[in-house]
């Protein structure tokens, strides 16, 4: 039986997939066995009615390794 973990974490990329990806790039560099990534939300940061970026909140579940 494996146990999975499940954080929520933000990331911002000049396109939605850009801002996907650095996602899991961000969270791969402190958690290991990353299992799946769910994208929860989308935002666009907006100024002169341009957006500018975007931003994704993302569910990364990964499993824990017991010792």
């Amino acid at each position: 039986m494996s146990i999975a973990k499940v954080i929520e974490i933000l990331a911002e990329g000049e396109t939605i997939e850009e801002a996907f990806e650095n996602a899991v790039a961000e969270a791969s560099q402190t958690v290991d066995s990353i299992q799946s990534v769910w994208m929860k939300d989308i935002q666009a940061k907006v100024e002169d009615e341009e957006i500018q970026f975007y931003r994704v909140t993302a569910k990364v579940t990964f499993a824990i390794n017991k010792s």
